[in-house]
């Protein structure tokens, strides 16, 4: 049995579950039945099976169910915002209403040719879309030289060139515009390393709204510079105690108390309904150039994706094209810190438990008790407990594949390509590079790998060698 319990001073809940998914239900909180209707004509990867428990789906049944059902859209998949049993809305009565419009919005807004071009507009003029698929030679020839002279072809999806230097700005953009849409002028949001902070106070400055932007203060003192950046562009700034969970929890609140004239924009694919579904949607153009690209530089798709895993966001957007692409192997990466025996670590697919946060149900990092576990990485951006509970639905069926990679490891990768490529990943981005040592040897000669660059990693420099983990060799 999962019992749930409120965050005192919050609007979310925790829950604890030993993978029963029986859900004992609060009065303060819902768990929407509208999603929970069940609709048998839907595929296993369409993400919108609303029964509260789903079986492991394997990829050869998968593919046999898609050769049956090939007329299924996506249009399942953004109403429900159920994936399997995991997401949905366990919030509070008093956000319900809010909620549903700010989902109602958001379904207007991607069926308006209207809306879409003036997103592709901004995408493109604004952020600088299409980011490059480059394919990093001298990378490749390292792990060749190291593999008798064979190994696969490796490729960086280039989203540290957008403006902002980051993935970030392609669902802030959407976000804000949506904001203005339905009328809110002040736009409230967490940022953990500051790359969403900087990408939603970007698109509110282009917008004329007011942003304010809550950060965790140890994370302020490391990314000094991002903060300064935010403050030019016109945010305002809210440090407070904790990590990023916490910062997230401030940022809710701050809504919470305004939501007639305030917007909250997730950057992160967690959260209540819809939030995870808008976040995945906006970032999916990832994936949908990479398709276009691989097609014009080789003529085919890629073998293998690989991103790293925060909260999804970035693996999402590169994945989502793919799902139905059963010969692509998708493989996110989270950070094991310190390492996993040691529990500093958030590593959340790899190590936690199932359970309810930031109002839905995912995989978490908590302890016997159900309460939340202290997440750590170097890298600020995967620094959170929980996971995107699409994600989620893709560890539990089998589809999308997960690893870890530590500190160093990712330390390690960083040097690699600054040097052997002249690019400078951000950490969280170099912990999907890191995993190339392992992945390499296992590959087939010529194979095409895509890696996304989330990030520019300028912003981490200093932090490198302030704690002197640079070892000035790879």
């Amino acid at each position: 049995m999962m019992t749930c319990k409120l965050q005192l001073g919050g609007a979310f809940a925790f829950a604890r579950s030993n993978h029963s998914v029986s859900i004992e239900r609060s009065s303060l909180m819902v768990a929407t039945d509208h999603q929970n209707k069940t609709n048998n004509n839907l595929l296993p990867s369409e993400l919108a099976m609303a029964t509260t428990c789903v079986p492991t789906i394997k990829p050869s049944l998968e593919k046999e169910l898609r050769t049956t059902h090939p007329q299924e859209t996506n249009n399942d998949i953004i109403n429900s915002g159920k994936f399997g049993r995991f997401g949905g809305k366990f919030v509070p009565e008093t956000l319900m209403v809010c909620l549903s419009q700010l989902e109602a919005e958001f379904n207007k807004a991607i069926h308006d040719e209207t809306f879409k071009a003036e997103l592709a507009e901004a995408l493109r003029d604004f952020a600088g879309r299409e980011t490059p698929l480059y394919y990093a030679r001298r990378l490749s020839e390292h792990y060749k030289i190291n593999n008798n002279g064979k190994g696969p072809d490796i490729y960086l999806k280039r989203e540290d060139l957008n403006h902002g230097g980051s993935h970030k700005i392609n669902n802030a953009l959407a976000q804000a515009m949506i904001a203005k849409r339905m009328g809110r002028n002040t736009v409230v949001t967490a940022t953990a390393s500051g790359q969403h902070g900087i990408a939603t106070a970007a698109a509110c400055a282009k917008l004329g709204l007011d942003c304010t932007v809550f950060m965790a203060l140890k994370e302020m003192e490391k990314e000094c510079s991002n903060v300064k950046l935010m403050k030019l562009l016109g945010a305002t700034v809210e440090g407070v105690n904790g990590s990023y969970k916490d910062a997230a929890s401030e940022a809710f609140r701050s809504w919470v108390g305004d939501m007639e004239k305030s917007y909250h924009l997730s950057g992160s694919a967690v959260g209540p309904h819809p939030c995870p579904t808008m976040v995945r949607e906006f970032q999916s153009v990832i994936g949908r150039e990479t398709r276009k690209q691989a097609l014009e530089k080789w003529g085919g798709k890629p073998d293998v994706l690989i991103a790293c895993v925060g909260t999804g966001s970035n693996a999402l957007g590169l994945f989502h094209e793919y799902l139905h692409d059963m010969d692509v192997r998708l493989i996110g990466v989270e950070a094991a810190g310190c390492g996993l025996d040691t529990g500093r670590h958030s590593s959340t697919l790899a190590a936690g438990d199932v359970g309810v946060y930031h109002g839905a149900l995912t995989y978490l990092l908590q302890d016997q008790d159900g309460q939340i576990l202290p997440p750590h990485s170097i890298a600020a951006g995967m620094e959170y407990p929980g996971v995107s509970p699409e994600l989620s639905y893709l560890k539990e069926s089998g589809r999308a594949e997960f690893s870890v990679a530590t500190d160093q490891e990712a330390l390690d990768a960083y040097e690699r390509l600054c040097k052997l490529e002249g690019i400078f990943p951000s950490l969280e981005a170099a912990h999907a590079l890191a995993i190339l040592d392992n992945l390499v040897p296992t590959l087939s000669d010529g194979s095409k790998v895509i890696v996304n660059c989330s990030g520019c990693g300028d912003k981490d420099a200093a932090l490198v060698f302030d704690r002197n983990l640079f070892h000035g060799k790879f």
